[in-house]
């Protein structure tokens, strides 16, 4: 192609020519590297490979204790899994110091692997580590019992789904926070309560299995009623909590009625949970994800109830308007008197 027709188009090109300029605005002229090389989330990684490596040391610590109860096979499992997580973290966050290996990897289906690899990880390890039956950040009571690998292992967790909905965002331009809000009303609370119930049901049959199994005369009658009872929370919140959401990720909305029943029968629900399962003889009494989640389910039944409570008294509100302006209204006390025009005639 003649350099004279090549350079035509490109200056008959508004795009290309912005695109040009955007590009050599980020080269040095010196060393001919591009300025912005580092991931927008350079600081989630390194925040990522902080809590991979506290947990890594918490998750060799509770693996060298002599815990008999212990399940070695899971811990040695949370341990392959830290260890994995924290060198391919350590990796992204090296590659991203210098800007040739940064330019390979940053906004790449490369990031995405690994941001989604992380993440399976990362899940994996929460769910490990919380089971009370392997000894490690909780005791058999789902008390925690190492702190730094609970709560940092929770940190890990939250910041693998942080980096995966940035990735999704820059990559593909899928907001998902912004998609779970436009796509339905409450959409949001019902995916958390759905969460919390999910947590309270495993949690309340973990401890059930444990201390209240028909082979184990170690349960008290009263906690145990006060397990079955969390049991029996998840199992119905989950079900109406998944029930909505599948409607509303379908259909974009669910029959309002049959919602703002549910939210109500959930807050009861959740509300009596609350004082049974966390108080001091309940199975949720000690710090643990039982705990957390049965306060955090009943946030969400308690803002689900309040938001279809706004919603039904603005539509009786619209049907009252609407009654209104149909019969043609009654006068009010803000309405402004307006005198005949045959009257203000005379008295000109």
């Amino acid at each position: 192609v003649p350099l004279g027709s090549h350079n035509d188009s490109i200056q008959g090109d508004p795009g290309t020519t912005t695109t040009l300029c955007k590009m050599t605005d980020n080269i040095d002229s010196e060393t001919g590297l591009s300025h912005n090389t580092r991931s927008p989330r350079f600081t989630q990684w390194v925040a990522f490979l902080g809590f991979s490596v506290i947990s890594l040391g918490a998750a060799v610590e509770a693996k060298n204790s002599d815990n008999p109860t212990a399940s070695r096979a899971n811990q040695r499992w949370a341990v392959a899994c830290c260890s994995i997580t924290c060198a391919l973290t350590f990796i992204m966050v090296a590659l991203q110091l210098h800007p040739i290996p940064a330019s390979i990897i940053v906004g790449t289906k490369i990031e995405g692997v690994v941001v989604l690899i992380l993440a399976g990880f990362w899940a994996a390890t929460v769910a490990v580590v919380s089971d009370a039956r392997n000894g490690l950040a909780v005791d058999e009571e789902g008390k925690v019992e190492s702190g730094n690998l609970y709560y940092f292992s929770w940190a890990g967790f939250i910041c693998s789904v942080i980096l995966t909905v940035s990735y999704l965002r820059a990559a593909f331009g899928v907001d998902v926070a912004s998609e779970l809000r436009n796509r339905s009303a409450r959409l949001t609370l019902w995916a958390g309560l759905l969460a919390g119930q999910l947590v309270i049901m495993g949690s309340c049959a973990n401890i059930f299995d444990q201390r209240c199994a028909p082979m184990t005369d170690a349960g008290d009658e009263g906690f145990c009623k006060r397990t079955k009872f969390g049991i029996s929370v998840g199992v119905v919140g989950t079900a109406f909590s998944l029930g909505v959401v599948g409607m509303k990720v379908a259909t974009s909305q669910a029959p309002f009625i049959l919602e703002a029943i549910f939210a109500c029968m959930l807050l009861a629900m959740n509300g009596v949970g609350i004082a049974l399962i966390t108080s001091g003889n309940g199975p949720g009494g000690a710090i643990g994800n039982l705990y957390y989640f049965t306060w955090i389910s009943g946030v969400c039944a308690f803002f689900l109830t309040f938001s279809c409570l706004q919603d039904f008294q603005r539509m009786s509100s619209g049907a009252q308007a609407a009654d209104g302006a149909h019969t043609g209204g009654t006068p009010t006390e803000n309405d402004i008197p307006v005198e005949p025009l045959d009257k203000n005639a005379d008295d000109v």
